[in-house]
């Protein structure tokens, strides 16, 4: 008795979301193109990082061989961008993440993307309104900073901010009052913002190319030793430690793989195009295009501008806070940087839109399913937004712009989007692989431009999945060469077993990594890759769904299972203090979901109606 209860407890905590995406019916108002979602995703992901991370990146890490660093991180982000556009194509809903995890692996781990989405970006709206206020206030002379410290002073170091930001609270207000009014309005604010920021930019490679020369990309170690004669008296030595040897790579392949995990954060933002599946008007195209497009563009944003400002002055020469200005005032072009205040303010009120735009949307899919108080579902009939959902997640955000510094708080993000990229595509590779079921959202969805003759085939195929099949026996055989074509329950199980072993085992060997980096440790990693290679092979050799989608990742199972050990380890560097900091946060989350979601899921609601329709009939036919 006890047994079957600890059962039905963790059917619980792993119940599967069931959506019917042949039906069109949403809620929300769908007004958004292909277009509307590339510039949401430039504006989100081309922050202002685009105008400070470049100058620190290339003096600290890099060199001029930063154009590489952002290669080899546009590259890991669109592995986890191909997963969102393959599950954008099938699951065209609201939620990103968090719905992607509850209708593949469970309730549970759903609520945790999701809780972890809403730190994410309720942390990323408040600093980046902290950072627009401050660069505001710099271009204007630091008026506002000073006013408020001579009267509105907090004396809690290392609790609270120096003093309470008002002008970033009043640019949250604004913004929220935006998204309040229409989908559509936010929608031309951004692409405005967006365009101008591109135009920047732009402007910013060419006089890069124009002004700048390839003699910064060949750089010795005496022009560096001479440059700096008059700054550093101190010995040679040291400044070659400083700033490596010159050269297109002066740090080194190490130097380069360093800059390329810290640009890494700089592709960050991509996922709030997942969140507009019901407010878009072809969700299975334009989503997937969307994510690519957007990434495609900021790669090209960001290896130009780096390539510009190094080839403009000399990377060990370059500022690390204002690289941008810095630069021009070197070339002799000091009026520019009235260009590149234009551009980073734009830049800022992107990001700032891309961080207030999705967090909404998880609130509302969180509370429509049950899992957050219902209260928050509320849409506006006449504006077709959340608005309570809107007004909270605005309110919450304003209110910790306003007290808090933020700055020991920011990696916070990191661990919820890097948490959502791995959980993405671990469903990719889990799903991919399973037998087609009725009522699944990755089943039902279905391209708008596909023939009947097509839908008429593939319904066969889906019916045939359905039919009783023979119970397969667990085998060598029966794993490496499965007897079908198509996926079956056995095939289906081994992928999931598969999938968990090479997440244990990634996960393993990033802890022990962080934890402990000795030549054991090398050892490790030997083995825990050829073990990951080994079971990748048993997926591979396992049949694949053959559902007809507007999107797939290719190259499975390769691309899916390096985009979560990109994630992981990334994840595994993060100090212990940012840990503990997720340790407290989750744990006000699974106080919320165990007293109250758990038993207000809709999921539940539906499978507690299911059991006393059987009870019935089970009644019924001992009647007989």
């Amino acid at each position: 008795m006890e047994c079957q209860k600890i059962i039905n407890f963790g059917n619980q905590l792993l119940r599967r979301k069931n959506v019917d995406c042949t039906r069109e019916d949403s809620r929300l108002s769908r007004c958004l193109n292909t277009f509307d979602l590339v510039a949401l995703g430039v504006g989100s992901t081309l922050g202002a990082g685009v105008y400070v991370l470049a100058g620190a990146v290339a003096r600290e890490d890099a060199g001029p061989a930063i154009v590489i660093s952002f290669l080899i991180a546009a590259l890991a982000s669109v592995l986890a961008g191909l997963c969102y556009g393959e599950f954008g194509a099938r699951v065209p809903k609201t939620g990103s993440a968090y719905l992607y995890s509850y209708v593949t692996v469970g309730e549970l781990w759903a609520f945790i993307t999701g809780w972890n989405l809403i730190l994410s970006y309720v942390i990323g709206t408040s600093s980046v309104a902290r950072a627009w206020s401050a660069t505001f206030d710099e271009i204007i002379g630091q008026h506002i900073e000073d006013f408020c410290k001579k009267y509105m002073t907090m004396d809690a170091p290392g609790v609270l901010a120096k003093y309470p930001d008002i002008f970033a609270v009043v640019i949250i207000i604004i913004l929220t009052g935006l998204l309040i009014f229409g989908v559509k309005e936010s929608a031309l604010v951004n692409k405005v913002f967006t365009c101008i920021n591109i135009l920047v930019l732009g402007f910013v490679m060419v006089s890069g190319f124009v002004k700048g020369s390839v003699k910064n990309w060949q750089l010795t170690e005496e022009d560096i030793y001479v440059t700096n004669h008059s700054i550093y008296r101190e010995n040679q030595t040291q400044e070659e430690m400083l700033y490596g040897v010159g050269g297109f790579m002066p740090y080194g392949w190490k130097g380069v793989l360093s800059g390329a995990a810290t640009c890494f954060y700089a592709f960050v933002g991509f996922d709030c195009i997942a969140t507009t599946g019901e407010e878009v008007k072809n969700p299975q195209k334009a989503i997937p295009i969307g994510i690519v497009a957007s990434l495609l563009i900021c790669f090209v944003a960001y290896f130009g501008v780096s390539a510009a400002l190094t080839l403009m002055m000399p990377y060990y020469q370059l500022d690390t806070n204002s690289p941008l200005p810095n630069a021009f005032k070197y070339v002799g072009w000091d009026g520019a940087n009235y260009a590149v205040a234009v551009g980073s303010l734009c830049a800022l009120s992107t990001s700032l839109l891309g961080s207030m735009f999705p967090m909404p949307r998880i609130i509302y899919a969180m509370a429509e399913d049950g899992l957050l108080f219902k209260f928050l579902a509320k849409v506006n009939e006449k504006r077709k937004t959340p608005v309570i959902a809107t007004v909270t997640s605005g309110a919450v955000a304003a209110v910790m712009a306003f007290l808090f510094d933020l700055k020991d708080l920011v990696d916070l993000m990191s661990i919820g989007t890097l948490l959502a990229y791995s959980l993405v595509a671990a469903c990719v590779l889990v799903l991919r692989y399973q037998p087609e079921q009725p009522n699944l959202a990755y089943q039902m969805a279905r391209t708008t431009e596909e023939t009947d003759n097509n839908e008429s085939v593939s319904t066969s195929e889906s019916q045939a999945g359905f039919l009783p099949e023979e119970e397969e026996k667990c085998s060598l055989k029966a794993i490496l060469c499965p007897p079908n074509s198509d996926p079956s329950k056995f095939s289906g199980s081994v992928v999931n077993v598969s999938t968990f072993i090479i997440g244990f085992l990634i996960v393993g060997s990033c802890i022990l990594t962080a934890l402990e980096p000795s030549i054991l440790i090398k050892a490790v990693w030997i083995i825990a890759a050829i073990l990951v290679l080994v079971v990748s092979f048993i997926i591979w050799k396992q049949p694949e769904s053959k559902t007809k989608l507007s999107f797939k990742v290719p190259l499975l199972p390769l691309l899916p299972v390096v985009s979560i050990f990109v994630n992981v380890y990334l994840m595994m560097q993060l100090d212990l203090g940012t840990w503990i900091r997720f340790a407290v946060w989750m744990l006000i989350g699974f106080i919320i979901y165990f007293t109250y979601g758990i038993w207000h899921s809709v999921e539940a609601t539906y499978a507690a109606s299911a059991d006393a329709e059987r009870n019935t009939d089970a009644g019924s036919d001992s009647c007989k």
